[in-house]
């Protein structure tokens, strides 16, 4: 199965998941200090917010799935679309997760993560030896792109 992810950069976080605990009617299932996430059924979505990054507002888009199989048909995917702008991660962590990933960025600078989650850590980011212990680690600006930052509009 995969599930649409959305992560957004939030100011308040304990404003931001009463807010969303209301409109998903339903709990995180997981809350951090910078961080918390709802795995909805209904729609099949996984809904991240964090205090980590840059500015409020959208991070990036993303799809998780199960199996190693479907994580490389995205991939494959995602270099159909652009296989210049395809950052392979592999094996990482974070977001409090051990994954496989990869990611793409569309056009406009969006990044898109395609990852499989293979299990809990109880850090946001594990660290590569040499780097600070509190780098972000999400979203990537492949070929310099920024990534794209949700605007209000009077248009939908």
């Amino acid at each position: 199965m995969k599930r649409f992810h959305v992560h957004l950069q939030v100011q308040d976080l304990a404003a931001s998941i009463g807010f969303y605990a209301k409109l998903f009617a339903a709990a995180p299932t997981r809350v951090e200090s910078d961080y918390a996430k709802w795995m909805l059924e209904d729609p099949p979505v996984n809904f991240a917010i964090s205090t980590r990054g840059g500015r409020p507002g959208l991070d990036h888009l993303g799809i998780q799935t199960d199996d190693a199989a479907e994580l490389e048909q995205l991939k494959a995917r995602a270099a159909a679309a652009d296989a210049a702008s395809v950052l392979d991660e592999g094996a990482t962590t974070c977001c409090y997760a051990r994954s496989e990933k990869h990611w793409v960025t569309d056009p406009q600078g969006v990044a898109w993560e395609h990852f499989q989650t293979l299990g809990s850590i109880p850090v946001f980011h594990e660290a590569a030896p040499g780097a600070a212990a509190d780098s972000a680690c999400c979203a990537p600006t492949p070929r310099g792109k920024p990534v794209a930052v949700a605007v209000k509009s009077s248009c939908c």
